[in-house]
């Protein structure tokens, strides 16, 4: 990158927020996606919308890539400067601008953490719902980006049910405003839903309205343990069947449960084959009905152990036991390789099943764990990156995995996005029209090809592994 170009950057967001040695650009030359890691050239930390839309006409004038980067929880290569260029950060853009509760509405900037969010508004008994296993690190303005989701987007929904309005700096500099505090508003295309799971390669995004919703009363948490994957999974497709629609549906396998247990001490039984975690919240009435259904639902499904938490104390550590899942496995092996392969509910035990088997083809160590309640599975491979045939052979597990999920009528990420790890997939779910359409999309905003490239779409399609017909 030429030094007056830098020094245009050093004009605008002074000289302690441009990161140019080599130390520091290590720091952001790879995110949480084992084997991905790409140095960029420089590291840029704007105060502010301006400050971003001066940066971005100066990289788009010149043809210089930008990745937007929050905390790098990103589990896709997403934030990985594959095409070097700026690492744009917004750890000085994480402030809250606006607390509505008329409009029960928050206004925040990108760098503020998921779980500050959260915690803010409960203390005006208000609710943020989306709770990715990451919120205690995550930024917001991430979460944006891959339209994140959590342990209660069953009853809930995900990132995008929550979005209201965007400020976001368009790839030409300009700065454009979408939606608003207002309830309802069909005055064009969405472009609001476009923006969000857009993995940063549309626009930059500086500003987020967030909607709210009341505090829920109360909660109740359980769990089940199960012999086999098939009696958990049934049991996940009966509570949905019985009307019930809880606010955390979890499920781990054995080797999930194992891990945890030995990372964490906290009472779990290692000698079953699943374990379901469920939660429910609302009226005190509703949750105990709904919470002893659950129970019921799962002993006549062959449960060998049920139990509800007696105090906050004991849910906190129930839902830990899921929370810390990927921890737990992070300690087997040097490398953890997690994805989310998503499938219709009712092919739960299928798509475990056959993770199973999968595993056992190309002799690796895959434990499952994951959102039951809407069929998001994290299929997650403990390795060695340093061993290449090793993960030759992971790669080749999850191409199968993925193609399983297709087939069983599910897709290839739901809730991770698909960065740079899983575009050779993404024609796999959307078909060749699908992928033309959002190309043509890309390329109407960023002509010049300079945010974020390298991500959602691959320079070659991955063939079929597995089976070739449709079932």
């Amino acid at each position: 990158m030429d030094q007056h170009i830098i020094q245009e950057f050093i004009n605008i967001v002074g000289e302690k927020n441009v990161k140019m040695t080599t130390a520091q650009l290590l720091a952001y030359s790879y995110d949480a996606t084992a084997n991905y890691q790409a140095l960029p050239d420089c590291v840029l930390s704007p105060r502010n919308t301006e400050e971003v839309s001066e940066i971005v006409k100066i990289c788009n004038e010149h043809k210089i890539p930008i990745v937007p980067r929050g905390s790098g929880s990103n589990l896709a290569a997403g934030t990985v400067p594959n095409s070097g260029g700026v690492v744009m950060l917004f750890n000085h853009m994480n402030k809250i601008i606006d607390f509505d509760k008329e409009n029960l509405t928050i206004t925040v900037q990108p760098g503020v953490i998921t779980a500050d969010i959260c915690s803010f508004v409960e203390k005006e008994n208000l609710f943020y719902p989306p709770d990715p296993s990451s919120m205690k690190i995550s930024t917001i303005g991430g979460k944006i980006c891959e339209n994140s989701g959590g342990l209660r987007g069953l009853k809930y929904g995900v990132t995008k049910d929550y979005v209201k309005g965007l400020t976001a700096v368009l790839p030409n500099g300009e700065i454009l405003k979408t939606g608003g505090k207002l309830a309802k508003d069909v005055a064009g295309y969405d472009l609001t839903a476009l923006l969000v799971g857009s993995e940063g390669t549309l626009a930059v995004i500086t500003e987020i309205i967030l909607k709210l919703v009341p505090l829920p009363k109360t909660k109740m948490t359980g769990i089940a343990y199960f012999n086999s994957l098939e009696a958990s999974a049934k049991t996940v497709s009966s509570i949905i069947a019985n009307k019930i629609i809880p606010v955390t549906l979890e499920f781990l396998d054995k080797k999930t449960i194992e891990a945890v247990e030995q990372f964490m001490n906290i009472g779990l039984s290692t000698e079953v084959e699943a374990m379901l975690i469920f939660e429910q919240d609302g009226d005190l009435a509703a949750v105990e009905h709904d919470v002893n259904e659950m129970t019921r639902i799962a002993n006549e499904n062959g449960a060998i152990f049920t139990k509800i938490a007696n105090d906050e104390a004991e849910e906190d550590k129930l839902k830990t036991a899921r929370r810390v899942a990927l921890s737990a496995l992070s300690r087997l092996r040097p490398t953890t390789i997690l994805e989310d392969a998503t499938v219709p509910r009712s092919e739960i035990a299928k798509m475990v099943n056959k993770i199973d088997e999968i595993a056992k083809k190309y002799n690796l160590s895959i434990a499952t764990f994951g959102h039951a309640g809407d069929g998001n599975l994290h299929p997650t491979c403990v390795t060695d990156v340093r061993d290449q045939d090793e993960l030759n052979r992971v790669e080749l597990a999850f191409s199968e995995i993925f193609e399983e999920a297709l087939l069983l009528g599910g897709t290839i990420t739901g809730e991770h996005g698909v960065g740079e790890m899983k575009a050779p997939y993404l024609e796999w779910k959307i078909g060749e029209a699908g992928l033309n359409i959002m190309k043509g999309i890309k390329k109407a905003f960023d002509p010049n090809n300079i945010m974020n490239p390298g991500k959602v779409f691959a320079k070659e399609t991955k063939k079929r592994v597995v089976l070739q017909s449709v079932r």
